[in-house]
């Protein structure tokens, strides 16, 4: 069964932690939702989660999930898609062939450019340049990048921005069906998100006086 474990885990920037250890075991078709004011952490624990910061201090395990290759996931990041602030869409290229490219980088393919773009009630827009979209159909259109290949764990840095409430419910279906697939969703979100039943983790942010320390942190394979 896919789980993921935080044990122990502290993280930061820099040389600065932004919290205190998190303990917490993630298990097919949980959902965790992650607030707190800004600065207090939310973009660095997915960032962290996601590979592109090394943990300050603690451990992070997966198990029960193949990367890519067929292997055994060693990190979290081996089979989960991340969903940051900025879209990772080049604006002078076609919808359609930015999610084609994401198909083949992924490397288990789902849904079908069309199909993902349908998902997220952006039909037809395939031949239509990334940058003539509004802000909240780019948002969109980077969301189905999550369709077009298959990954169990999602991390979702603030998914429903610049969406209106049509959108955002469409974004929290897609959210509920990954779950009741068995995968793994965790958003950090100042908005509403309608996942269904989901644990809650608000993060706060340390004064300088009180910033745990620790041995360097890494990923451990549990499975």
């Amino acid at each position: 069964m896919l789980q993921l474990t935080l044990s122990g885990l502290v993280v930061g920037r820099g040389r600065r932690a932004l919290g205190r250890p998190i303990d917490m075991v993630l298990r097919a078709g949980e959902a965790l939702v992650v607030t707190g004011p800004n600065g207090a952490g939310k973009s660095t624990l997915l960032r962290t989660l996601a590979g592109l910061l090394p943990p300050m201090a603690g451990r992070v395990g997966i198990s029960g999930a193949n990367a890519p290759d067929g292997e055994p996931a060693r990190r979290p990041i081996d089979a989960s898609h991340y969903l940051g602030h900025r879209n990772a869409m080049k604006p002078g290229r076609t919808v359609g062939a930015e999610l084609g490219f994401w198909r083949a980088y992924l490397r288990s393919p789902a849904r079908t450019p069309d199909e993902a773009l349908a998902a997220v009630g952006l039909e037809g827009a395939g031949a239509l340049a990334v940058g003539v979209l509004s802000a909240g159909q780019q948002r969109r259109a980077a969301f189905a990048r999550l369709l077009v290949g298959d990954r169990p764990v999602w991390l979702l840095d603030e998914p429903t921005t610049a969406l209106d409430s049509a959108s955002q419910e469409r974004i929290a279906a897609l959210c509920r069906e990954r779950l009741a697939t068995g995968g793994i969703v965790i958003a950090a979100t100042h908005q509403p998100l309608d996942v269904g039943p989901a644990r809650r983790l608000t993060l706060e942010p340390l004064p300088p006086s009180d910033i745990p320390v620790g041995d360097a942190g890494g990923w451990d394979e549990i499975g």
